[in-house]
């Protein structure tokens, strides 16, 4: 019997977000081992017979370590063939994917890598919020909002000290704190939106500024999972724009009518 373990990307929620390639490998596979972010519906697409075993966390319940997980999917390779270990987003941002595809190497066990699409690029997308535009940005940043420690990243600071979009995920529980390093930096007034559950049904966005959003955040009950968007840009969704439209166009018949 072959043992092969796939890490597949799952995307950003929406099941129609999700690569040919890795449906097909959810088709083959003896075992799915899916994480919370992995939408459930995928699973509809693996054979009778899979075994399918969540091993994310949900409604407070803890999960299983890394290692837990790393030993359960060799475990599985051994005793059943394929396991596919389906992850939300794309396994190689923020997936733990190289602790993965080390224990499968120790094991003798071959791996296969199906990428997929990271929320990191696909939520700000669907909220027709480009990461990078010309005239306002040149660069974005990816960052994770806390360490493994559960302190604020490093490079959360440098990131504030730029021009780039920063989009910043599993950031919820240090939002205030990293607005504020956001603020030191001067950017009090730079427009900040989170989307919740995006691309999704349940999705909820909120924006505001960096001087206002973790209190906008708390009113309109916005929690984890979600992508904090940092810059210019979050000023071209069609809210702001509208917004803005609106304005120069009352100020510029008033202007006419003093005329």
């Amino acid at each position: 019997m072959r043992q092969l373990i796939s890490l597949v990307g799952a995307g950003p929620g929406n099941p129609e977000l999700i690569t040919i390639k890795a449906i097909r490998t959810i088709e083959k596979a003896d075992v799915i081992l899916y994480d919370t972010l992995a939408n459930e519906e995928l699973l509809n697409y693996a054979q009778p017979n899979c075994v399918k075993k969540f091993v994310g966390k949900r409604y407070g319940c803890h999960a299983l370590s890394q290692e837990e997980i790393n030993v359960l999917m060799i475990d599985y390779a051994f005793s059943h063939g394929h396991v596919v270990r389906l992850k939300g987003g794309d396994p190689f941002v923020f997936g733990r994917a190289q602790e993965e595809i080390e224990a499968a190497r120790q094991a003798g066990i071959e791996i296969n890598i199906v990428p997929g699409i990271s929320s990191a690029l696909a939520v700000p997308a669907t909220q027709l919020i480009p990461l990078t535009c010309r005239g306002l940005n040149e660069s974005f940043w990816v960052t994770t909002g806390t360490t493994r420690s559960g302190e604020i990243s490093s490079d959360i600071k440098l990131a504030a000290q730029s021009s780039a979009t920063v989009i910043i995920l599993m950031a919820m529980s240090k939002l205030e704190a990293i607005m504020d390093i956001f603020a030191t930096h001067g950017k009090k007034d730079t427009p900040v939106a989170i989307i919740q559950n995006g691309t999704t049904a349940e999705e909820k966005m909120v924006i505001g500024s960096v001087k206002d959003i973790f209190f906008k955040a708390q009113y309109e009950g916005i929690t984890n999972p979600a992508i904090i968007v940092v810059g210019e840009v979050v000023s071209l969704h069609p809210s702001i724009l509208t917004a803005t439209i609106n304005n120069q166009t009352t100020s510029y018949f008033a202007a006419k009518t003093k005329q």
